[in-house]
């Protein structure tokens, strides 16, 4: 499993600002070094039109360093910004199926059809079309967040994947997992026997100039505790000097 995360930062502006920050670190190394975030700046209300500023970290687990994990995101510039991860399903390995070309072709072709004149902002729908349009064989976990220009956030999860909102030094809104039973999560699959977009947990929220958005695959939520992503996140004032410490 690949541990990909995501930090986003909310800012009043007409456009977005991307510094990424994309490296890749062993396992044996401390948790604290995946604790990688963005901080808040001061906070005001939105008064204007509003984007991400984005950082991003990957961290594959050692066993698949050498093909880059299985898992896979994509941030978007499109009206306030758009983040997704797709989280791989270790299992097809098994079938000796690469189980990253799944997650990688969902987000591709997401980000491809992020603009499509059907989806409108909708990130279940944006779901809908990027899963219709992968043909490889295997599954995926899947969270996209949408940010309106004016501060809406629109959320569609399927599985365990998840995000987080902190305002303040305090985890204002958090995704819950979607799991059939212990370590199965819900998934879209190239099988008939997966979910659909249909089955996304689908949730919005209005942002504020400062908010903090944390999102990653469950790499990262069950090895960190929120407290510790707070506590990280309050290190750095911007994304752009978030890394590896």
């Amino acid at each position: 499993m690949s541990i990909p995360m995501i930090r986003a930062s909310i800012s009043r502006s007409l456009s977005l600002s991307l510094p990424f920050t994309l490296s890749s670190t062993d396992e044996s190394f401390s948790r604290r070094k995946r604790q990688l975030s963005c901080a808040p700046s001061e906070l005001n209300p939105v008064r204007s039109e509003v984007s991400f500023r984005v950082g991003t970290h990957l961290i594959p687990h050692p066993n698949k360093v050498d093909r880059g994990g299985e898992d896979a995101f994509f941030v978007s510039n499109y009206d306030g910004g758009v983040i997704a991860v797709a989280d791989g399903v270790s299992g097809w390995a098994e079938q000796n199926v690469d189980p990253s070309l799944f997650s990688r072709e969902l987000m591709s072709n997401a980000s491809y059809l992020v603009g499509d004149e059907e989806v409108k902002n909708d990130p279940q729908i944006l779901l809908k079309k990027a899963h219709a349009a992968t043909s490889s064989i295997g599954s995926a976990t899947v969270i996209v967040a949408m940010l309106e220009r004016n501060g809406i956030l629109k959320i569609a999860n399927v599985g365990d994947c998840g995000l987080r909102v902190i305002r303040e030094g305090q985890i204002l809104f958090s995704t819950s997992p979607q799991e059939h039973y212990f370590d199965c999560p819900y998934q879209l699959s190239s099988e008939m026997v997966g979910q659909t977009y249909l089955d996304a947990a689908v949730s919005s929220m209005e942002l504020m100039e400062g908010d903090t958005i944390v999102m990653g695959s469950d790499g990262l939520f069950d090895n960190v505790f929120d407290h510790e992503i707070v506590s990280t996140i309050a290190k750095y004032r911007d994304v752009a000097e978030a890394g590896i410490n």
